[in-house]
């Protein structure tokens, strides 16, 4: 199955726009992956500037190919992520953070990920991480990065809560080649730079061609230079209401995350200063019940 982006305008100073294939009306999720995002490769001064805001029920991934980014949040965090490295915040019960591409003479090319939390780790204590030194797999056919979970023999350090995997895939030359699997895993592979067809079908960038679980092994065909994120793991076998920026089980839970939110006050979502100020409200909820899917 093959998933077309879809351009999303995202709530910044800015008007960010982003390439979207998850969630997809035919897609919801990959695994735990509930949440791709694509963005650039674009010119730094029409940059990243995304004011605090809030996350409840999942796990942010922010994986930089060109460019740096400063990510400051409500425990204390500040990072700056640089190409090769990434950033994890785990938002568990609750947690806000803000974003700001810095100005330099590369372009800002980036995708921002998002791991749905299982029910036993939903109301886990916020947490970040910041991993810059990942496995690095050197095939004769591509290059791999781990981000998450294990590949060919290469485990990444990254705290996940699912049976899953994250991967980079970068190719020098044209080839053709198999990349081995999981069968117990569902897989998207996602062209964020180059021309590729995965068996033998043509994948836009930005796009993501979806394989369900049972496959061993995939068929890449890949330009010089092509950038392929791989991402997988065990069907998620639960529900998850996804409403802005929270993840819940029930309508209940995103109304209560809302209000608090709102209302900028409390240790949930704790206040901290960065050079951007102020926030983003969280948007009116929809007059039915939200329903977990």
């Amino acid at each position: 199955m093959l998933i077309q982006p879809r351009s999303v305008k995202l709530t910044t100073r800015t008007g960010v726009e982003v390439r979207r294939t998850l969630p997809h009306r035919d897609l919801k999720m990959i695994g735990a992956w509930c949440f791709v995002d694509h963005f650039g490769p674009t010119e730094q001064t029409d940059g990243m500037v995304v004011a605090a805001h809030p996350h409840t029920g999942l796990q942010t991934v922010t994986w930089l190919i060109e460019g740096a980014i400063e990510h400051r949040d409500s425990i204390g965090s500040v990072q700056i992520i640089n190409p090769g490295q990434l950033n994890l915040m785990t938002a568990g019960q609750g947690i806000a953070h803000s974003e700001l591409s810095l100005r330099g003479p590369e372009n800002l090319h980036a995708v921002q990920l998002w791991i749905a939390l299982p029910k036993g780790a939903i109301d886990t204590a916020p947490e970040f991480e910041h991993q810059n030194n990942l496995p690095v797999i050197i095939h004769e056919d591509f290059q791999a990065t781990v981000l998450a979970g294990e590949f060919m023999g290469k485990t990444a350090m990254t705290k996940t809560f699912s049976p899953m995997i994250g991967a980079e895939l970068r190719f020098d030359r044209q080839i053709s080649t198999r990349i081995p699997l999981n069968s117990q895993f569902e897989y998207g592979f996602m062209l964020a730079s180059g021309d590729l067809k995965v068996n033998g079908l043509p994948v836009p960038v930005s796009g993501l061609y979806f394989v369900a679980a049972g496959a061993e092994s995939v068929l890449l065909e890949a330009s010089p230079d092509a950038i392929v994120l791989m991402l997988g793991g065990e069907p998620f076998g639960e529900k998850i209401l996804m409403w802005w920026n929270f993840i819940g089980r029930s309508h209940q839970d995103i109304a209560k995350a809302r209000e608090e939110w709102n209302a900028q006050t409390g240790q949930r979502f704790a206040a901290f200063e960065d050079s951007i100020g102020g926030y983003i409200p969280a948007p009116d909820l929809p007059s039915v019940s939200l329903q977990a899917r």
